[in-house]
Parts: C-alpha cells; sequence; structure tokens
C-alpha cells in the first residue's frame, strides 16, 4: 500500500516540477516579448506629429 502512494506522489512531484519550468519559461518570453514590444511603441511615439 505505501508504495503505491510513493509512486503516485513522485509522480505528482515530477508533474509540478515540470509544469513549474514551462510556466518560469513561458512567463520570461512574454516579460521579453512585452519589452520588445513596449520599445518599439515608445520608439514609434517619437515621430509622432500633431
Amino acid at each position: 500500500m505505501n508504495e503505491k502512494a510513493y509512486k503516485a506522489m513522485s509522480f505528482a512531484a515530477a508533474a509540478n516540477v515540470a509544469v513549474g519550468i514551462i510556466i518560469v519559461v513561458v512567463g520570461t518570453a512574454a516579460g521579453i516579448i512585452s519589452i520588445i514590444c513596449g520599445a518599439r511603441l515608445f520608439k514609434e511615439k517619437r515621430g509622432l506629429t500633431f
């Protein structure tokens, strides 16, 4: 019985680590894309004249 629980917990732990790594990578990529898009918008703002 204990082996079954141990296997289930080890699978859950591995899944949580994998999901955590994916979330960190996606969050970092989203942050970099946001910075790049913001820099482009700021650059285009300089050329505007009213």
